[in-house]
């Protein structure tokens, strides 16, 4: 094994560090890896088959079965590969004899099952070698296509339990984009659902998703077979304008602002010399804006390489710098918010008028009297002023909704702006037709509904401002994560020999992998990295909620965004932009308000059919009182003064049509789960999307995994009990160069307490050969000659070495303690015992209570003994215990109590506990856990404090609380709501709903759902009485 990173001190020269000891375990490492795993895990993955590769021992391609046939019988041997090795097997032979296939093997979750699957697919004729990754969930396999073929390797994965599927892992990992684009003009779920359809769709479109709350579309395709600039025509031949926000190609890209005269041998000057750093990728000039795109590789190069480089091939004449441009997601909405605000404040000055005219100054004498002058014929001075004043509101002002109407028909599906162009336009054009007629007429009466189309318009005009401006607030979490990055940063400057000669200030978007930063008491950490020199206290509370200073010093990780409380810090920079911890927190949370939750479907139901069915119950509400009055089957008493019935059958229909509100059906599930999502995020809870937060509120059953979870996870050796004639440095060498190479907490604890017994510093210890991790178990190697096992008694008795009376009566005594015991056998008999004590956490037992009383019941499952468990379930209060479980039992636990109809979440940290995790209705990963643990969870407590487990499910409740009352709003407002503007309550009581009192009330619904989730951002998390904060326990 190679000796342990040590982070390079100013005065040596700077080197970067592996980024493999640089993410660490927790949700920062988690989130540093997905940054990094489009680029890295091809070549990871290939490296795992080659020859004395230290990346991965996990593949090793030693044939398990030496008496099997490596080819089948006359096939010739293709030269090499004779000894097992892949990459030879690969490499070597005919081209058209051999083949390799990598396959998705699903289903894995240990050694055992790897081992079916390469036992199932060896037995096959024709197969020269193949090799199988648990971890990664990957076959590779080298046959003979005369002999065997894909879907026959598939067939006997599948044979022993296992789902199997061909890859390409270069298409995939190259090939497979996430693409993001702003849609401009959607009003309701009809005009999400037409947007997804057509994108899904298309050609290489995988995965495509619309939100409307957030009026983005996240597509997953192959940019093989489309582009992202086919993806955004797609939504334009739908009607509806698309922005793109990231095609998904560059993880490094930078807008770079050229002061200075530009020609074109100039600028032919700047591409070459920016293309000829490595590193460089893509180069786009904008000689109009004076912008240069750069898309770069961050390993290589970054901003201030490009900078300089701009500056010394123009001799100094061009000086670059960022091109400051707001977010084109955020320079719409603020465009949009003015633009609705103008159009409000415009036809307030034409519609104040056109009201005064019709309804308050009918009812002054001198003033009706002048009003009611006749200009031509019978048409009055009143009705010409109001004709007048309310067609630019109709035309003009309203003309978005005539273009969304206009749109939303072409595509076939209509939405509220339909329902708005049609109930303003029939108030307009029948009040045109009264005038006009009034005007050729010498006894004709109009009656004019002037007032019914300009305030209608108005009123939604008025709504459509409020709401945006309410959605705006649904995405504060994003924006406050956003601007936790300091604007500046102190870099330091090197001369050749490594010493520090000066420093100076730069834009923290400049900031380069390697840079050293200079971070002051006060000042906010610039980047992720880690300290080179100094000591402080780092508050880290913004980013994981963490309330406690987290103790700093030479080696120890930082996040950017994280607050330096005391004493001076050098750090250097690992991630930076978009591989950032902040970044990547970032990228979750806005994936998870783009997720759907299932309760959604609903509204997309009902959707489809909402608007036509409006529109049929507006003409048969007209047609219903247009026929009952002419048939005289009400009284004419029911008709108000200068109305006959038919103009009273219109303003029916009109307020039947203009009262529906499909827009607050569409942001009842959207708008609670965007402010949920965030409001998680900032109390150290991440929730990946609406799935999990809808199946987080069913949660009745949480299973608990042991280790890191109500414990510490942070076990301590207590006690060596040594049962040969050893010496303890020995005993512990052999002990210590087995586990080095676990990542189990137990096996940590044990290293840990060996470098303890090397007062001189030497921990190298000696090599591990034929290592071999046996989940829940422990690990067998060989080490100095001599065969090691470290592990429970179940390794023991497996693997056949008796265990002596003295070591079980050792085990008994330990386990009564709630200490684990750790039989180490040396050349098959047992040498000693150690004994390792991991406490619970402070704040355990008063979860467990707090969450019998929320009705949800706890169950414990470890692969630790009996006595251990029963032990630790009586001091955190859980009764139901499962020891002795390994990982495919605990996800067999899971399903079992799915089968008797609970709700199941699962708490775990370990690689040991993914497959659990992904059984599990709901998985709730620690964050100081694992990569993969993490990855397999669908909620992230980025703390690692057991709190949280009860913060997810009540903030969970709480969300689905709003859900359900936004739907019962939303419902109930259409279903009262169009009943009483069609005129139900008008026999009974001469209450009638005017238009424009409709139009108010439908653009108040969409206004009052979406207050209605904001009032999520003042969610407290449950107080937990008794609760201790876990002092000195460093989460990330």
């Amino acid at each position: 094994m190679p000796a342990r990173f040590k982070p390079n001190h100013p005065d040596e020269n700077p080197q970067p560090p592996p980024a493999r000891l640089l993410r660490g375990r927790g949700v920062v490492g988690w989130l540093h890896r997905t940054a990094m795993v489009a680029t890295t895990r091809r070549a990871l993955f290939l490296s795992c088959f080659h020859g004395g590769s230290e990346m991965s021992p996990r593949l090793s391609l030693r044939p398990r079965y030496p008496s099997m046939p490596r080819r089948p019988k006359g096939v010739a041997a293709a030269g090499g590969g004779g000894n097992g090795d892949l990459e030879a097997a690969v490499g070597t032979g005919d081209d058209e004899e051999e083949k390799v296939a990598v396959f998705s093997v699903s289903g894995m979750t240990c050694a055992a099952c790897a081992g079916s699957v390469e036992k199932a697919v060896k037995r096959l004729p024709g197969i020269h070698d193949a090799a199988v990754d648990v971890l990664w969930g990957r076959a590779q396999v080298v046959f003979y296509p005369a002999f065997v073929s894909e879907n026959k390797i598939t067939e006997a994965i599948e044979d022993v339990g296992f789902e199997a599927k061909l890859i390409d892992e270069e298409v995939k990992e190259k090939n497979i984009l996430l693409c993001r684009l702003h849609i401009k003009g959607m009003a309701c779920k009809y005009c999400t659902s037409t947007v997804e359809f057509a994108l899904q769709a298309s050609p290489g479109v995988q995965r495509a998703s619309v939100a409307l709350a957030t009026e983005e579309a996240e597509i997953r395709y192959d940019r093989r077979i489309i582009s992202a600039s086919q993806l955004i025509q797609a939504v334009e031949e739908t009607g509806f304008e698309a922005l793109l926000v990231t095609a998904g190609e560059d993880q490094s890209r930078i807008d770079l602002k050229m002061d200075g005269v530009l020609d074109e041998r100039l600028i032919m000057i700047l591409k070459s010399s920016i293309q000829a750093l490595p590193g460089v990728e893509n180069v786009k000039f904008n000689s109009e804006l004076h912008k240069v795109t750069v898309s770069y590789n961050p390993d290589h190069t970054g901003p201030r390489d490009l900078i300089e480089v701009i500056k010394a091939a123009t001799f100094g004449h061009v000086n670059a710098s960022i091109y400051l441009e707001a977010d084109g997601r955020d320079q719409h909405r603020y465009g949009e918010i003015k633009q609705y605000r103008q159009s409000f404040l415009w036809s307030l000055i034409f519609t104040i008028p056109v009201f005064l005219t019709s309804m308050v100054f009918m009812y002054i004498p001198w003033l009706k009297d002048g009003l009611e002058k006749k200009v031509v014929n019978m048409m009055s001075i009143g009705e010409l002023l109001r004709w007048i004043l309310s067609t630019p509101v109709q035309f003009v002002i309203g003309r978005k909704f005539y273009t969304g109407a206009y749109k939303a028909m072409c595509r076939g599906s209509p939405n509220m702006d339909v329902l708005i162009a049609l109930g303003t336009n029939t108030a307009y054009l029948y009040s045109v037709y009264s005038v006009l007629r009034a005007a050729t007429s010498g006894n004709y009466m109009s009656t004019d509904f002037f007032e019914t189309s300009s305030m209608l318009i108005s009123f939604i005009l008025l709504g459509k401002y409020l709401e945006i401006l309410a959605k705006g607030k649904t995405s504060e979490a994003i924006a406050k994560l956003m601007d936790l990055a300091p604007e500046t940063a102190t870099l330091l400057v090197y001369d050749y020999e490594g010493n520090v000669v000066g420093e100076k200030e730069i834009d923290s978007r400049l900031i380069q992998k390697n840079d050293v930063i200079k971070v002051v008491p006060g000042g906010k950490v610039a980047s992720d990295g880690f300290v080179i020199w100094g000591q402080s206290h780092v508050n880290e509370s913004m980013i994981t909620g963490e309330s406690q200073p987290v103790a700093k010093r030479k080696g120890d990780t930082v996040i950017g965004g994280t607050v330096n409380e005391n004493g001076v810090l050098h750090v250097r920079a690992t991630f930076v932009g978009s591989e950032s911890a902040l970044a990547q927190i970032v990228r979750l949370v806005e994936s998870a308000q783009m997720a759907k939750a299932p309760v959604q479907k609903f509204a997309d139901h009902i959707s489809r059919v909402f608007v036509p069915l409006v529109i049929l119950l507006s003409m048969v509400t007209w047609l219903a009182w247009f026929v009952a009055g002419r048939l005289h089957s009400y009284p004419q008493s029911w008709i108000p003064r200068f109305m006959d019935s038919f103009q009273l059958a219109l303003q029916f229909g009109i307020s039947v049509m203009v009262i529906a509100c499909p827009c607050a059906l569409g942001l009842a599930t959207p708008t609670a789960v965007m402010v949920a999502t965030g409001v998680g995020a900032s109390h150290g809870v991440l929730i990946k999307g609406g799935q999990a937060l809808e199946s987080a509120q069913k949660v009745d059953c949480i299973v608990f995994d042991k280790t890191g979870t109500l414990t510490i996870g942070k076990p301590v050796v207590v006690d060596t009990r040594l049962l040969k004639n050893m010496v303890l440095r020995e005993f512990y060498d052999y002990a210590a160069a087995a586990e080095v190479n676990s990542e189990h907490p137990l096996a940590k604890a044990i290293v840990e307490h060996a470098k303890k017994l090397r007062p001189e510093g030497n921990h190298m210890w000696p090599e591990a050969r034929e290592f071999i991790s046996v989940t829940g178990q422990g690990v067998k190697a060989e080490v100095s000659g001599k065969s090691v096992i470290v592990g429970n008694k179940g390794l023991m008795l497996s693997s056949g070495i008796g265990i002596p009376l003295e070591a079980s009566e050792i085990l008994v005594e330990e386990e009564g303690k709630a200490r684990t015991g750790i039989i180490v056998a040396v050349d098959r008999e047992v040498a000693g015992v150690i004994s390792v004590s991991d406490p619970t956490k402070p704040n355990a037992l008063q979860v467990i209570s707090y969450l019998k009383s929320m009705n949800v019941e706890s169950i414990m499952v470890t692969g630790d003994n009996w006595g251990t468990a029963n032990a630790i379930g009586r001091e955190v209060g859980i009764e139901k215990i499962i020891a002795e479980a390994k990982p495919e039992q605990k996800a067999e636990r899971v399903k079992e109590l799915q089968l008797s109809g609970r709700t199941v979440a699962m708490v775990g940290d370990g690689i040991n506990d993914s497959p659990a995790l992904v059984s599990a209705d709901v998985g709730l990963a620690i964050g100081a856990g694992t990569d993969v643990a993490i990855e397999a969870a669908d909620i992230v407590l980025m703390k690692s404090n057991l709190e949280d487990v009860v913060t997810a499910i009540d903030l969970s409740r709480k969300a689905f609380f709003r859900i359900r009352m936004n739907y019962v709003w939303a419902l109930g407002y259409n279903v009262v709501g169009i009943p009483i503007a069609a005129g139900v309550l008008f026999p009974s009581t001469g209450f009638r709903l005017p238009p424009w009192v409709a139009g108010a009330a439908m653009a108040a619904s969409s206004v009052s759902v979406v207050c209605w989730s904001l009032l999520l951002r003042y969610y407290k998390a449950p107080k937990i009485a008794g609760t201790a904060k876990e002092i000195g326990i460093t989460t990330l």
